[in-house]
Protein backbone atom coordinates (compact mmCIF):
# COMPACT_ATOMS: atom_id res chain seq x y z
CA UNK A 1 0.00 0.00 0.00
CA UNK A 2 1.04 3.87 -0.72
CA UNK A 3 1.39 5.92 2.29
CA UNK A 4 -1.37 8.39 1.71
CA UNK A 5 0.86 11.16 3.00
CA UNK A 6 2.89 10.54 -0.30
CA UNK A 7 -0.10 10.53 -2.46
CA UNK A 8 -1.88 13.38 -0.40
CA UNK A 9 -0.46 16.12 -3.40
CA UNK A 10 -1.48 13.95 -5.92
CA UNK A 11 -5.18 13.14 -5.16
CA UNK A 12 -7.14 15.96 -7.10
CA UNK A 13 -4.56 14.52 -10.00
CA UNK A 14 -6.11 11.30 -9.81
CA UNK A 15 -9.70 12.44 -9.58
CA UNK A 16 -9.53 14.39 -12.60
CA UNK A 17 -8.02 11.57 -14.67
CA UNK A 18 -11.14 9.68 -13.72
CA UNK A 19 -13.56 12.72 -15.08
CA UNK A 20 -11.87 12.88 -18.28
CA UNK A 21 -13.87 10.38 -19.84
CA UNK A 22 -17.39 10.90 -18.13
CA UNK A 23 -18.81 12.26 -15.45
CA UNK A 24 -18.96 10.18 -12.32
CA UNK A 25 -19.73 9.59 -8.69
CA UNK A 26 -18.39 9.19 -5.66
CA UNK A 27 -18.27 5.50 -5.39
CA UNK A 28 -17.69 4.70 -8.84
CA UNK A 29 -14.51 6.58 -7.84
CA UNK A 30 -13.14 5.19 -5.28
CA UNK A 31 -13.11 1.60 -6.98
CA UNK A 32 -11.52 2.73 -10.24
CA UNK A 33 -8.77 4.43 -8.09
CA UNK A 34 -8.34 0.72 -6.46
CA UNK A 35 -8.68 -0.98 -10.04
CA UNK A 36 -6.86 1.08 -11.14
CA UNK A 37 -3.90 1.04 -8.80
CA UNK A 38 -4.24 -2.81 -7.95
CA UNK A 39 -5.26 -2.10 -4.44
CA UNK A 40 -1.66 -0.07 -4.32
CA UNK A 41 -3.84 3.12 -3.67
CA UNK A 42 -7.18 3.18 -1.73
CA UNK A 43 -8.23 5.98 -0.66
CA UNK A 44 -10.50 7.17 2.02
CA UNK A 45 -13.46 8.04 1.69
CA UNK A 46 -13.25 11.21 3.66
CA UNK A 47 -10.51 12.76 1.79
CA UNK A 48 -12.08 11.64 -1.71
CA UNK A 49 -15.19 14.05 -0.44
CA UNK A 50 -13.16 16.83 1.00
CA UNK A 51 -11.29 17.07 -2.88
CA UNK A 52 -14.82 17.21 -4.24
CA UNK A 53 -15.26 20.09 -2.17
CA UNK A 54 -12.20 21.99 -2.45
CA UNK A 55 -12.49 20.87 -6.68
CA UNK A 56 -15.83 22.19 -6.71
CA UNK A 57 -15.00 25.45 -4.98
CA UNK A 58 -12.47 26.13 -7.20
CA UNK A 59 -13.84 25.52 -10.25
CA UNK A 60 -12.09 22.81 -11.72
CA UNK A 61 -15.73 20.11 -11.41
CA UNK A 62 -19.18 20.51 -11.01
CA UNK A 63 -21.71 18.39 -9.43
CA UNK A 64 -25.37 17.42 -10.89
CA UNK A 65 -27.91 14.85 -9.47
CA UNK A 66 -28.98 12.07 -11.78
CA UNK A 67 -31.01 9.02 -10.84
CA UNK A 68 -29.20 6.06 -11.12
CA UNK A 69 -31.24 3.34 -12.85
CA UNK A 70 -28.43 0.55 -11.55
CA UNK A 71 -29.31 1.38 -7.93
CA UNK A 72 -32.78 1.05 -8.21
CA UNK A 73 -33.58 4.81 -9.10
CA UNK A 74 -31.35 5.79 -6.19
CA UNK A 75 -30.23 9.70 -6.73
CA UNK A 76 -26.43 10.01 -6.88
CA UNK A 77 -24.58 13.10 -6.98
CA UNK A 78 -22.31 12.93 -10.12
CA UNK A 79 -19.13 14.69 -10.83
CA UNK A 80 -17.74 16.39 -14.36
CA UNK A 81 -14.72 17.91 -15.35
CA UNK A 82 -14.79 21.82 -16.12
CA UNK A 83 -12.70 23.12 -18.92
CA UNK A 84 -10.78 24.84 -15.58
CA UNK A 85 -9.98 21.11 -14.46
CA UNK A 86 -9.06 20.55 -17.38
CA UNK A 87 -6.18 22.86 -17.76
CA UNK A 88 -5.35 22.40 -13.59
CA UNK A 89 -4.91 18.42 -15.03
CA UNK A 90 -2.69 19.51 -17.29
CA UNK A 91 -0.36 21.56 -14.94
CA UNK A 92 -0.46 18.80 -12.67
CA UNK A 93 0.62 16.68 -15.03
CA UNK A 94 3.86 18.91 -16.14
CA UNK A 95 4.65 19.75 -12.27
CA UNK A 96 4.80 15.41 -11.93
CA UNK A 97 6.87 15.21 -14.59
CA UNK A 98 9.28 17.62 -13.07
CA UNK A 99 8.70 16.22 -9.54
CA UNK A 100 9.78 12.99 -11.21
CA UNK A 101 12.99 14.05 -12.37
CA UNK A 102 13.96 15.65 -9.74
CA UNK A 103 13.46 13.20 -7.41
CA UNK A 104 14.94 10.70 -9.37
CA UNK A 105 18.18 11.83 -9.35
CA UNK A 106 17.90 10.94 -5.47
CA UNK A 107 16.67 7.57 -5.69
CA UNK A 108 19.13 4.39 -6.96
Amino acid sequence: MISSDIIRGYNDTIILFLLLEKPSYGYEISRQIRQISEEKYVIKETTLYSAFTRMEKNGYIESFYQDDIDSGGKRRTYYRITEAGRAYYREKCEEWNLTQDVIARFIR
